[in-house]
């Protein structure tokens, strides 16, 4: 999210004329892009701001750059970021891009810091092109829709973020069609809860509204939903029909949003990705009730046997937080079972960080120990690597395709991700010659926890591959 922020505000200050440098010592505008959904995030943001005290006051007194603090640390934290010293001259909330340049213009005329923090109930800067970092990359994210209205217990993104959003499917659809144009071939639909999108807008050319709006089965919310409109179902189709030859894959979803029609606009467009990302959480329900997810254990086990019925060589990623306020340790357990029970192929893991003026702050105490913390953290991620490398070896001795990215920053080593969400990398053959961007055909030859290594033996198209070898190889 961080990085399609980024793009929007480059589009906006390409604009008024600013220039993007790579020099931090000739830079006239620092902007710190921020998180603020643990608190890791926020103190690496302070770290930097002391390294940039050093560039204001010491290196460069006479012409000291302005710093900027922006996105969801900037409005959760206004008053203290505007007050530290006087080291921060910018304040932008993620609603306030399209303001950066004026208050630019002022804090060149005062002393005094500036900001805007306000969120927006309708700000989604769809008739914004974002400038892309790296022009050269063959994979974007597209924003797709803003805020979120799950107000989760643990979860600040609503308090600096916003309610939710959504871009028209014209935009989208639009904006898909031009990175096609461009060479793109992988678009991640990108929002804080991306399947809850929701269109009212009006659409001559997408007319068809209500299709896939039900909830998945077992699951409910704590707030009212609204009917009506165009829904990610719908937008997942029209998107994947662009280009049959561009990946396509969405982040990140909440459970509760993957009704029937969703589930077969992934299976039946080969182009979609078969990786779910299907946040847990917690493996335990009484865990899961005070964290308001709207879900049982029993509710979310039954969601992952129903998405591998329809989609049989689906995999599943996840997020897990160890140590949330009053986690037993048979909690803990009902959590590890649950990761052994369902099998991720990818999983972002940590322990519990309590933010301000999320429910958990007003109503829980955050009661277990850092040391326990650490040891249930420790029990999860070494229950995913286990379980994560016995599942990889099925894809070993089985052909695979590949996206070819090209060579890893480290080691300069040939690397492309599958459908299935892993990296892999890649034996190149002397006499076979790849581009980034182009379609592999592999032979798996070793799997990890975290990744594939295969022998690559020619290049070939989405379709092609697909029409040889349709994607049914794989169940739980």
């Amino acid at each position: 999210m961080n990085v399609s922020d980024t793009e929007i505000l480059m589009s906006v200050l390409n604009k008024a004329g600013y220039q993007r440098t790579m020099e931090l010592e000739g830079a006239d505008v620092v902007f710190l892009m921020t998180c603020a959904i643990r608190e890791k995030a926020e103190d690496k943001i302070w770290n930097r701001l002391t390294h940039l005290k050093t560039l204001k006051t010491k290196s460069r007194p006479g012409r000291p750059p302005m710093v900027g603090v922006l996105g969801c640390m900037a409005e959760r934290l206004k008053e203290k970021l505007l007050e530290s010293d006087k080291l921060v001259d910018v304040v932008c909330g993620p609603d306030g891009y399209r303001s950066l340049p004026r208050l630019l213009s002022l804090r060149a005329l005062s002393a005094d810091g500036v900001a805007n923090v306000m969120l927006s109930a309708d700000e989604t800067y769809a008739d914004i092109t974002p400038v892309r970092l790296d022009a050269n990359k063959i994979s974007v994210h597209l924003s797709i829709m803003r805020g979120c209205n799950n107000m989760c217990s643990f979860c600040i993104v609503p308090f600096t973020r916003g309610t939710e959003r959504s871009r028209n499917i014209d935009s989208i659809v639009d904006e898909v069609r031009q990175l096609s144009q461009q060479g793109i071939r992988e678009v991640t639909l990108l929002g804080q809860n991306v399947n809850s999108y929701r269109d009212t807008s009006q659409s001559e050319a997408f007319d068809t509204a209500g299709y896939g709006s039900d909830l998945s089965r077992g699951f409910n919310t704590i707030y009212k939903r609204k009917e009506g409109g165009r829904r990610f179902a719908e937008l997942l189709h029209r998107v994947a029909q662009v280009d049959p030859e561009m990946r396509i894959r969405f982040t990140s979803p909440h459970p509760k949003d993957f009704p029937d029609e969703l589930l077969y606009a992934i299976r039946d467009n080969a182009n979609v990705c078969r990786n779910i990302h299907l946040p847990l959480q917690s493996g335990s329900t009484s865990c899961l009730e005070r964290m308001r997810r709207g879900y049982s254990r029993e509710a979310y086990l039954d969601l992952v046997k129903h998405i591998r019925s329809v989609i049989p060589d689906v995999t599943f990623s996840t997020d897990i937080i160890a140590g949330f306020c009053g986690e037993t340790e048979a909690e803990h357990q009902d959590t590890v079972s649950v990761m052994q029970q369902v099998g991720f192929d990818l999983a972002f893991m940590f322990a519990y960080s309590m933010r301000e003026k999320t429910h958990a702050h007003r109503k829980y105490q955050d009661d277990v120990p850092a040391d326990v913390k650490s040891r249930r953290l420790q029990e999860i991620i070494a229950t995913f690597h286990e379980s994560a490398k016995a599942r990889n070896q099925r894809f070993v001795g089985s052909q695979g395709l590949v996206l070819y990215e090209g060579l890893t920053k480290r080691h300069s080593r040939p690397f492309g991700s599958d459908d299935y969400g892993h990296k892999v990398f890649l034996d190149l053959p002397p006499t076979l010659s790849v581009q980034p961007g182009q379609y592999v055909r592999v032979h798996v030859d070793s799997a990890s926890s975290t990744s594939l290594s295969a022998t690559a033996e020619s290049t070939t198209t989405l379709a092609e591959y697909y029409a040889g070898q349709p994607q049914i190889g794989f169940g739980a």
